[in-house]
């Protein structure tokens, strides 16, 4: 079973004959190949040519993160599953008006289900009314615009919330740089979340730049971004709200500087542990009648979306139910 690799010592990741290995000025780790899944890097990484053909060759991604853990690119290898008719049926539902629109308010009303279950558990009812309402306001839209400001005012109220649940300072999201500890944890974990989806998009044929809620645009795989819209609540925001109340992450955790908080190495060590060993949960899926793991939510949405882009079924997006 492969598996996802996170580097955050400095060192010189190599192809050594049919497998890698990962050295430092101290140590030396031989990596059996079939053994990876991914890979994340978080501090500096001397690489070649030879080894990109090597990872390419085995279908691995490589992800770039800063000093900061914000979130800098990632090395794809060249596309395995191929699907002309697909990628043109992709596009097609880009280009037809209200084909986008539906798949637009698919991915937010998903999200919304979604944040709802997550003020539900805490039973926020005046919220969840309020949510109710944008909910019902979504299904009038007739613009990707109007998509894009119910989801924005869905979020906004569910962000007022999180000082209550967490008991830390918020005043709200803030990006590049993040504002505080919280919005710190967010775009970290947004940023994990949007590349474990990128990954999963790699191993099917979806084209990751065709998206339908997020405006396709240079240099960017927007249909990640879609997708990551239903999972954030489940994958990031529960992962949050767990390590802060359970006292798993505090302010040592982070560097904090003037208007600007990131999470510091040990801080990030334990987020990824604790998203790797959400991933290999396993819930018993209400169709299927078999239990599956976390990680493999993803796959099943996007295999939904590929059988209605090819308008085999209508795609509904992952809502939770546990």
């Amino acid at each position: 079973m492969s598996r996802t690799y996170y580097l955050f010592s400095a060192g010189t990741l190599k192809r050594k004959d049919n497998t890698l290995a990962f050295e430092t000025d101290t140590s030396r780790r031989v990596i059996p190949v079939e053994d990876v899944d991914h890979i994340y890097c978080f501090s500096e990484l001397n690489f070649n040519t030879k080894l990109l053909d090597f990872l390419g060759q085995n279908q691995i991604c490589l992800h770039f993160f800063d000093y900061y853990g914000n979130y800098t690119g990632s090395f794809i290898p060249r596309e395995a599953q191929l699907s002309g008719y697909l990628v043109v049926q992709q596009a097609e539902h880009y280009l037809d008006k209200e084909k986008r629109l539906m798949l637009a308010r698919a991915f937010v009303e998903g999200a919304i289900h979604n944040i709802r279950r997550n003020l539900e558990k805490r039973e926020d009812n005046e919220t969840c009314q309020k949510i109710d309402g944008y909910r019902k306001a979504l299904k009038d839209t007739t613009t990707i615009e109007d998509v894009m400001s119910i989801e924005a005012h869905v979020r906004k109220l569910y962000y007022s919330q999180w000082e209550d649940i967490t008991g830390w300072e918020f005043g709200g999201r803030s990006k590049r740089p993040p504002g505080n500890a919280l919005n710190a944890l967010i775009s970290f974990g947004n940023a994990i979340t949007y590349t474990t989806i990128l990954k999963e998009i790699h191993r099917t044929a979806l084209n990751p730049t065709i998206s339908f809620l997020h405006e396709p645009s240079e240099r960017r795989f927007s249909l990640a971004l879609d997708v990551s819209e239903v999972f954030k609540p489940v994958f990031v925001d529960r992962l949050i709200f767990k390590l802060i109340n359970l006292n798993m992450l505090n302010k040592k955790h982070f560097d904090t500087r003037v208007n600007s908080a990131y999470l510091t190495e040990e801080g990030r060590k334990i987020f990824v542990a604790e998203f790797e060993k959400m991933m290999e949960k396993t819930i018993l899926h209400r169709n299927l009648k078999r239990k599956i793991k976390y990680k493999s939510l993803v796959r099943l949405d996007l295999y939904k979306l590929i059988k209605h882009i090819l308008k085999e079924d209508t795609y509904t997006p992952m809502k939770v139910w546990w």
